[in-house]
């Protein structure tokens, strides 16, 4: 099956994870991404509501979710006439792998007046085509403080510079277009590679993920820039900024625990291929 997405559906409706969903921890276990969106795609579809925006989602990330179907259940907490609040857990074979919660704010009118910005200026990577709209596509990485600084290899940014990565990220479930909701949500667990990833790879795998959107994303690709990292016997707090091809449009964080003993080295899966329209190696930026 050549479509890129990290789950099919059975017909109870449970998600099978496809290769794409394997995790670079564990060929047995399901990634950081999979799982996230999968959450968010079970709120998004049972407790959307029309003139409202998904403002913020924060999932517990627990116990190791296996590639083996993975069931979500989902709870209204609240149906207010400005605020939704809704629960989803994430079960296999009835036991509990992750929660989550999606707070939704009702859409209205900009109050007047100006506000202090930071004025902060990002931009997609030059050679990343506006017309490709592939999952999977247009995948750039950055490092550094110039904002322009993009190549298709990964490995090649393992350093201690701020990190940065740009691509169309992967649908949820085959046949089925990932949402703009989506799209950020699985682009925002990238926060945890951003923030933690040094010069000797990645050795904090994270516990959650918070990611808050003042509004969606408008293009398909998509970026995400480190902000900070913090860390101390162990622990570890990331966060970023997700932004298109219009500007910044929300936040991710996540705290992390060290697992320095299966550090992931980048620098030993270089890319294999070129092609603008292939993840390649480079999926692993995928399966972190």
């Amino acid at each position: 099956m050549g479509e890129r997405s990290f789950f099919t559906l059975d017909e109870s409706g449970a998600y099978i994870p496809t290769r794409y969903a394997r995790s670079a921890w564990s060929e047995t276990m399901v990634n950081g991404p999979a799982v996230v969106v999968a959450s968010a795609r079970a709120l998004e579809a049972e407790h959307g509501a029309e003139g409202f925006q998904p403002a913020r989602l924060t999932v517990d990330l627990f116990a190791p979710v296996r590639t083996e179907p993975l069931v979500a259940v989902t709870e209204e907490v609240r149906a207010g006439n400005r605020i939704r609040v809704a629960d989803v857990r994430m079960l296999q074979e009835g036991k509990l792998v992750a929660r989550g919660t999606l707070v939704q704010l009702r859409r209205g009118e900009q109050p007047p007046g100006n506000v202090w910005r930071s004025g902060r200026r990002v931009g997609a990577p030059p050679e990343a085509d506006p017309h490709e709209n592939r999952p999977g596509s247009n995948v750039f990485f950055g490092s550094g403080d110039e904002g322009e600084a993009w190549s298709r290899d990964m490995s090649a940014h393992q350093n201690d510079q701020r990190k940065r990565f740009w691509l169309h990220p992967l649908d949820v479930v085959a046949g089925e277009d990932a949402t703009p909701f989506q799209r950020a949500v699985t682009l925002a667990e990238s926060t945890s590679l951003m923030s933690h990833w040094g010069d000797e790879g990645i050795g904090f795998i994270n516990a959650d993920l918070t990611v808050a959107l003042a509004r969606l994303p408008r293009s398909g690709d998509i970026g995400i820039e480190a902000d900070e990292h913090l860390s101390d016997a162990g622990v570890a707090v990331g966060s970023a900024s997700l932004f298109d091809r219009d500007g910044v449009f929300g936040t991710g964080t996540v705290v992390a625990v060290s697992n320095a003993g299966r550090q992931i080295d980048f620098t030993r899966r270089r890319a294999g291929t070129e092609d603008s329209g292939s993840i390649g190696s480079n999926e692993a930026a995928t399966r972190v």
